[in-house]
């Protein structure tokens, strides 16, 4: 048997878990059904704790009476947790592969790998360009605009010119 104080020791364990019909809240991530403003249907929102925007949003079936959105459950929860995780997933992915590029250039003096570092920075938004041996030693490093299009065309001309900060 389930006493009040075994309920209150679940209670304090899980302080964040919430389980309503259209509203969930458990292992950082929060699951809301709303009303689907580009039509008349519903839809649901995975916000992850800390954030203020959604990481996902999708549409969500309708219940029994055609009206009101069938209610949200554990497997439903689990299965919203999993796709909006991977979604985030691919884009801190994304993101990565975005702010850091990297080339690889076979060069008079050995194979040399090129890395673009943008730093999106509000105030001061830079890049940092640099130049690895094989063995990786740094041979070079140089900040340039943020706007920089690292290829290996550009790579090839800036190892060309000693390394020069490019223009």
């Amino acid at each position: 048997m389930i006493t009040n104080e075994t309920n209150d020791a679940i209670a304090a364990d899980e302080p964040d878990l919430i389980q309503e019909a259209r509203l969930w809240r458990n292992n950082g991530w929060t699951a809301r059904i709303v009303k689907n403003e580009d039509d008349e249907g519903w839809a649901v929102e995975m916000i992850l704790d800390g954030e203020s925007e959604p990481a996902l949003v999708g549409p969500w079936t309708m219940g029994r009476d055609k009206k009101n959105p069938k209610p949200l459950d554990a497997s439903a929860f689990n299965t919203l947790v999993k796709t909006a995780g991977e979604f985030r997933q691919r884009q801190v992915q994304q993101l990565h592969a975005t702010l850091h590029q990297s080339v690889t250039i076979n060069a008079a003096a050995g194979r040399i790998s090129v890395t673009l570092d943008i730093v999106p920075d509000d105030d001061d938004p830079h890049a940092l360009l640099a130049a690895h041996d094989a063995a990786g030693e740094e041979l070079a490093r140089v900040r340039v605009a943020s706007g920089f299009k690292l290829n290996k065309t550009s790579a090839c001309a800036w190892i060309d010119a000693g390394f020069r900060r490019p223009e």
